[in-house]
């Protein structure tokens, strides 16, 4: 028990290492209206996933708990900042664009690496960066995830619906299957509906066909 408390105040003083201001007057330090907030949520967090980790797993449970308390205490903004670093440290390199929209994060997932054509089972070869992605989502609970399974125009709108609404599917039981979740999602499938580039050019549909994994604050 003692290793867990040390975990959850590091994790604690690194949140509030950013909160703490100095007054250049009087040389005294203090902490922002979002450092406190953030204290409150780091050993809130500490506890509660120490308490519900694992046996084996307290300690990690603890410090995991701290840090996604501590953003939350900090506010939605925030939270979604830090969850926006982790997330461009783990998919650099790996085909996935990601957008910030407001507080919304959207993920781009070109079908070319991560399914074979005509297909919704993921590529083994994408089966890491998936596992990265559900590392995060883990990490930061207070998030709602949508995943929209998106097609070129090539094929009837029915085929294509079918396939988009599969590989959305598809991508939900990954995650889930990694620790995500299931409640946390839901798929769509958009078929042709939503291009983000001409379909006339092979370019365009490749851009088109593509999995996008939209995560937003979740609704308290």
């Amino acid at each position: 028990m003692k290793k867990i408390l040390l975990n959850t105040a590091a994790a604690a003083c690194l949140v509030l290492s950013g909160c703490v201001v100095t007054d250049p007057y009087s040389g005294e330090t203090s902490l922002t209206n979002t450092g406190g907030g953030s204290a409150i949520g780091a050993a809130l967090g500490g506890f509660v996933g120490a308490v519900t980790a694992e046996e084996g797993d307290r300690g990690r449970g603890a410090l995991r708990g701290a840090l996604a308390g501590g953003v939350v205490g900090a506010g939605v903004g925030a939270y979604m900042d830090y969850q926006e670093r982790e997330l461009r440290q783990a998919l650099e390199g790996t085909g996935v664009g990601i957008e910030r929209q407001g507080d919304d994060l959207r993920l781009i997932m070109p079908s070319e690496v991560t399914f074979d054509v005509a297909s919704f089972e993921v590529k083994p070869s994408f089966y890491a960066v998936l596992n990265n992605v559900a590392d995060v989502m883990i990490n930061y609970p207070e998030t709602a995830v949508l995943i929209g399974g998106h097609t070129d125009s090539d094929g009837s709108d029915s085929y294509n619906q079918d396939l988009s609404v599969k590989r959305a599917g598809s991508v939900r039981s990954f995650l889930a299957g990694q620790g995500v979740q299931f409640s946390r999602m839901t798929a769509i499938g958009f078929g042709e509906r939503f291009p983000i580039a001409s379909n006339t050019t092979e370019y365009g549909k490749a851009q088109n066909r593509r999995v996008e994994i939209t995560l937003s604050p979740a609704e308290s």
